[in-house]
């Protein structure tokens, strides 16, 4: 056996014997009791169960290797060693591309990829032309949720004066919305003409985008005594029922100073339920911040980088060009971009984030 196949090997029963632990945890009444724990628990032995799984198989095709290899030591029969011989070379052609998916599975991944998603828009530099491009960015994601289907709520808008949005606040609900959408954290900078140029100049305007893992209820405690909560009427379109009632919801979390608005919905419960879901999200993300800041110091090509001010993507109207400034990968299918189709953006850099990793591990 390989020095490189020991390695994973020894690595994967280290797994196994978490996920055992994990399987005798579960069945604990103390743990039963505890939802958070419980919940926590059954979360990290379904994302252990496909390592378990590539274990089995792996170990499986390491036996059958030594089997033939033993055979065409012993073997006399000339048939025989000719079956062991094509196994063998079929068997050692399937080893490297399992063990290249084994060292993926074996990554630790980023404890938040499985939540739910908040995404922020806002305008940057650029005036009436930056709220134009943050509606553009706006529609961009919501063609992308609808491929995948994905929910899409809105919690706060604040309309740009010429069309778009000066800021647009969503959450986004699906399986692993967090995982894909985090790469579209930072400053997305677009070159047109804007529609109130006169003259046809191409001018740069700017929104930045930033994407928050949804907190879960057992995430974070809120102590009623630390919420401040005001009521009132909601501005903007939504018809009569909207804006004559108290049905707007503003929450300040005393102790840290956040406030967080909700007035999308006509029923204030659901106003306060959207408000109190975005306000622990917020305080989630301050302890969260902390572990996106250390692993963004150890990775010099951080796709999914704490720094949500860094410019990661301009898109080029004149020239039909993306270019993704992360990865230096540039795209001429922009108007397919903008309706949505960057799946292949986010594919090529969760790629090179996993190439990062790998070094991290050691198993590279």
């Amino acid at each position: 056996m390989s020095k490189e196949s020991n390695l994973i090997l020894e690595k994967l029963e280290g797994v196994k014997e978490r996920f055992e632990e994990v399987q005798k945890l579960i069945a604990e009444p103390e743990i039963i009791t505890d939802m958070k724990r419980y919940i926590q628990l059954n979360k990290e032995y379904k994302n252990l169960e496909p390592i378990i799984d590539a274990y089995k198989k792996y170990k499986n095709v390491l036996s059958n290797i030594k089997s033939s290899r033993e055979m065409l030591e012993k073997e006399k029969d000339v048939e025989m060693r000719e079956m062991a011989k094509l196994e063998l070379e079929e068997l050692n052609e399937k080893l490297p591309e399992m063990e290249e998916n084994i060292k993926l599975l074996l990554i630790p991944g980023d404890p938040e990829d499985d939540k739910n998603a908040v995404v922020e828009i806002r305008a940057g530099t650029g005036g009436d032309e930056a709220s134009i491009f943050a509606g553009d960015l706006y529609r961009m994601y919501t063609k992308f949720c609808e491929t995948k289907r994905w929910k899409i709520e809105i919690g706060r808008i604040s309309e740009g004066t010429a069309g778009g949005f000066k800021e647009i606040v969503f959450s986004v609900s699906g399986e692993g919305v967090y995982g894909i959408l985090k790469y579209e954290s930072g400053v997305h900078r677009v070159q047109r003409v804007p529609q109130t140029e006169t003259q046809g100049r191409v001018h740069t305007s700017a929104a930045t985008v930033a994407v928050l893992p949804e907190a879960e209820e057992f995430d974070v405690e809120i102590k009623p005594d630390d919420i401040r909560k005001d009521t009132y009427c909601s501005s903007g379109p939504g018809g009569q029922s909207v804006n004559t009632t108290y049905s707007a919801i503003r929450l300040t979390h005393i102790p840290t100073g956040i406030v967080v608005t909700c007035q999308d919905q006509k029923s204030q419960l659901k106003n306060l339920d959207q408000a109190m879901s975005e306000l622990r999200t917020r305080l989630y993300n301050l302890e969260y911040q902390k572990y996106l800041d250390d692993i963004s110091s150890k990775r010099k090509t951080m796709v999914s980088s704490g720094d949500r001010s860094a410019k990661i993507r301009t898109y080029n109207y004149p020239q039909g060009r993306m270019t993704d400034h992360r990865i230096h990968l540039t795209m001429y299918n922009l108007e397919a971009i903008l309706n949505g189709d960057i799946e292949g953006i986010i594919t090529k850099l969760q790629v090179a984030e996993n190439a990062e990793r790998l070094k991290e591990s050691g198993l590279d």
